[in-house]
């Protein structure tokens, strides 16, 4: 097993680059290869620096003895790292289109751009319902079920109700 060491500057700490066979960490990621848990085969975990669980575990190859896996390597662990860094941000745009929705309706012969910003709290979520006209301006704000439906129907009975708090209860 070979392992190497470098040292990264960028906040101000050194960071170990480490290169083995069933371990591999470096640009911010570790991957590390683990018995399948499914099957008699292997799997790669892809953890980002500074977080406890792995973002994405996927299949690993067998080697050549069909019995131990592949050991990682430069090009596996870039490849990797990509995939793994697009899914996370995938995930991540999955999260906040699901929080901050958004949708455009006609009003009194305008405009009006209605949004939902869902907080997300274990204990207390919440919720702000906000429309605006084109100028920027608040038409209406109120507070609603976390579980409120965004549509273009909920927007416009909102809108025609003078965008009313009792509106959206």
């Amino acid at each position: 097993m070979q392992q190497s060491r470098m040292d990264e500057s960028d906040s101000g700490r050194e960071q170990a680059a480490i290169h083995e066979a069933r371990l591999w960490k470096d640009n911010g990621w570790t991957a590390r290869v683990i018995k399948n848990e499914d099957d008699d085969g292997w799997a790669v975990a892809m953890t980002p620096d500074g977080q406890v669980d792995p973002a994405l575990v996927g299949p690993w190859t067998m080697g050549r003895d069909k019995k131990n896996p592949k050991p990682l390597d430069t090009a596996a662990f870039n490849t990797l790292v990509k995939t793994a860094a697009e899914y996370v941000r995938r995930h991540e745009q999955q999260l906040h289109a699901a929080l901050h929705q958004q949708m455009e309706i006609s009003h009194d012969g305008g405009r009006v751009n209605v949004t939902l910003d869902i907080t997300p709290d274990e204990e207390a979520p919440s919720a702000m319902l906000r429309a605006t006209n084109a100028a920027g301006e608040v038409l209406g704000q109120a507070s609603v079920s976390p579980g409120f439906k965004l549509t273009r129907a909920s927007a416009g009975a909102w809108a025609e109700a003078g965008f009313s708090t009792r509106a959206v209860r």
